[in-house]
């Protein structure tokens, strides 16, 4: 008589099974890893646009002050007047 196995194994369903769960795994980090360059990229470029616009500001006042120093007369300019309602008083 032919008596049963004892030995019991997972078969070619389990490995079928397993074995695509392992791509879909392999599938999902790769687009993790791909989501997560885009992030660093676009940081990147958000800190670098941050950056020249800092850079460009100080040029500004830089250039506003260079103005200043250079003699810019500080009064006798537009506005510098009383204004209406101010200073002198009409006589009748």
């Amino acid at each position: 008589m032919n008596t049963p196995s004892s030995e019991v194994s997972p078969g070619l369903w389990a490995f079928a099974a397993f074995f695509v769960l392992a791509i879909a795994l392999w599938l999902l980090m790769r687009n993790m890893f791909v989501r997560l360059r885009r992030m660093n990229l676009a940081e990147r470029v958000e800190q670098e646009r941050q950056r020249e616009e800092e850079r460009a500001r100080e040029e500004m006042a830089e250039r506003a002050r260079e103005i200043d120093d250079a003699g810019r007369p500080e009064s006798g300019g537009v506005g510098d007047g009383p204004e209406e309602g101010q200073g002198r008083r009409d006589e009748v």
